[in-house]
């Protein structure tokens, strides 16, 4: 046969199968596109210029990598359903006179089409949309990216590379099969229908255990880090269920119904189950996919609605000043910090740089670990407490946080809670009013009453350990010294806060954030007058949302925080 003859035989058979040529060009075009994206943001070297760049990088390549397990999936199946519509088609050319190595060549001249159209199709539609997606991406970052808004060629050499290897592993899947079917199998294979499937009641009990065993990590499992480690276990847990029951557990199902003479005999009954049980095998590994694909996407969403919309209130509950200034002392070791010096340093500095502030709050705190006890357990004769040393179970650990009376006025800008020695205030949410008494292994005992419940303090309700936070409120130093000596110096430690409300925009605000830094690396006397101490930390609100922004995004990159 003349060469030409196949290309042209290709080409017909396309037109001729457009009905199903076209949505696989098109999924192809589409997969292929949002795999450009995504590559493109990975390779464009201004996002390595960018504040927060790593959090965009594991992003898009966590997505290039869903991206690729999505793409295989969809492909190799509608290349599956594809081949099984042109069965009389190529079987006819066996007919005819065709060997299997003209119909190879046939299909190979089919891929190389379906490459240049579809991978061709999907990386001109990618330019496109990483066009649009750059100017998205930068909206939803709050700040100015350098982007390059050309051409990526190692992503496009990457997509093509990627999907090029799809579109041959399916044609060796196509040519495998021609080569394994004879020529009647073939000419009849798109209206053979399949088989009755057997009754795997093994296969249906493994389902069911599988999708019970996942639902029931997802509803009881209460501990934070160990939900993190579950979480992909019981993912895994449900597809596989999810697989088992749709292709072993329907059969089962349809075949107990079609037991039953009453429902079964009845004319919309006996059609329905028949042509149901008859193509089950191959209709349920569909429908599995798309029931997990759908959930998939249903998780996706509701997750990063979740994190988007809550981004804003998290930030400004951990950082609720512009500048958050955490100031870590020992006073065992003789160490004090003055929050006073420590005040007119912040006023001093930002009015160097011509940055108002329209406020300061100051107030010191410490902060220990301990295990919520109840009655009857961990011990015989334990009391409803707390232990002074940190338990296995993260849905009982607690992480406490002491001020005194006077620094919760100073940092909550109310007034002083009237408190007597041995005397309690929670802020926020923790114990109820009442006795409670700290304990420890050894049967020691520390007692205090809870007085009254406060307002909440943001930076001691949300924090980034897995135990709950709990904020108590002595009626004086003492009170609080006492609670330490019983906790153990080694197991606590003191801080200062001054947060310092700055009247600046966010780039303002980035920007005195470098200059405080390379002050305090240059100036050696810079800190003088603000007492003796261990470190500073300080931490911005805008920097901290250039972070958050990036792992999570929002509308406005000109919102204040």
């Amino acid at each position: 046969m003349r060469n030409g003859l196949y290309p042209k035989l290709a080409a017909r058979s396309m037109r001729q199968n457009r009905r199903f040529f076209v949505p696989y060009l098109l999924a192809l075009a589409g997969l292929t596109a949002a795999f450009y994206v995504m590559s493109a943001l990975c390779a464009d070297p201004g996002v390595m210029n960018m504040r927060g760049f790593a959090y965009v990088m594991v992003m898009m390549q966590i997505g290039m990598f869903v991206a690729g397990v999505l793409s295989a999936v969809l492909l190799l199946y509608i290349n599956s359903f594809l081949m099984k519509q042109r069965k009389k088609e190529l079987g006819l050319y066996n007919i005819l006179g065709m060997g299997k190595g003209n119909i190879a060549l046939i299909q190979c001249w089919e891929s190389l089409f379906t490459a240049v159209l579809g991978i061709g199709g999907g990386l001109v539609l990618g330019i496109a949309f990483h066009k649009l997606s750059t100017i998205a991406l930068a909206q939803l970052l709050q700040f100015s990216i350098p982007f390059h808004s050309s051409l990526s060629l190692p992503a496009m050499i990457t997509t093509a590379m990627f999907f090029g290897a799809l579109l041959v592993a399916a044609l060796l899947l196509n040519l495998f099969r021609v080569r394994v079917s004879n020529p009647i199998e073939l000419l009849h294979g798109g209206n053979v229908g399949e088989k009755e499937p057997r009754t795997r009641r093994l296969i249906a009990i493994v389902g069911v255990l599988c999708l019970g065993a996942g639902y029931f990590i997802a509803v009881t499992t209460k501990d934070p880090a160990l939900a993190m480690l579950l979480y992909f276990l019981a993912v895994l847990l449900v597809i596989i269920g999810t697989y088992c029951l749709f292709t072993a557990g329907s059969i089962a199902l349809l075949k107990l119904l079609r037991k039953n003479k009453g429902f079964y005999y009845q004319t919309g009954h006996f059609i329905g189950i028949s042509g149901m049980l008859y193509r089950m095998k191959r209709n349920a590994v569909g429908l599995a996919n798309i029931c997990i694909l759908s959930t998939m996407v249903m998780v996706m969403i509701s997750g990063t609605l979740a994190l988007y919309l809550g981004q804003g209130e998290l930030i400004a509950a951990q950082y609720p000043a512009s500048f958050n200034i955490t100031i870590g002392f020992e006073p065992a070791q003789g160490q004090q910090p003055s929050l006073d010096g420590a005040e007119r340093l912040v006023r001093s500095f930002a009015a160097e740089h011509s940055v108002p502030v329209s406020g300061l709050r100051s107030g010191r705190y410490l902060q220990f670990g301990g295990s919520e006890t109840r009655e009857g357990d961990l011990f015989p004769d334990s009391v409803p407490g707390f232990l002074t040393v940190t338990g296995s179970d993260n849905t009982r650990n607690r992480t406490f946080f002491v001020l005194t009376a006077d620094d919760y006025a100073g940092l909550s800008g109310r007034p002083s809670p009237a408190l007597a020695p041995g005397e309690l205030a929670v802020s926020g949410t923790g114990p109820a009013p009442g006795p409670l008494t700290f304990t420890d292994v050894e049967g020691g005992s520390l007692p205090f009453t809870v007085k009254e419940t406060l307002p909440a303090l943001s930076m001691f309700s949300v924090t980034n350990s897995m135990s709950e936070p709990v904020c108590l409120v002595t009626a004086d130093e003492t009170d609080r010294a006492a609670l330490r000596n019983f906790v153990g110096q080694e197991f606590t430690r003191y801080s200062a806060l001054v947060l310092a409300e700055l009247d600046c925009t966010n780039e303002e605000e980035l920007a005195l954030v470098d200059a405080w830094s390379d002050r305090t690396i240059n100036d050696e006397a810079f800190f003088d007058g603000t007492g003796d101490w261990e470190y500073w930390r300080v931490e911005s609100r805008a920097e901290m949302a250039v972070d958050g922004y990036a792992k999570i995004g929002r509308a406005s990159c000109r919102e204040r925080v």
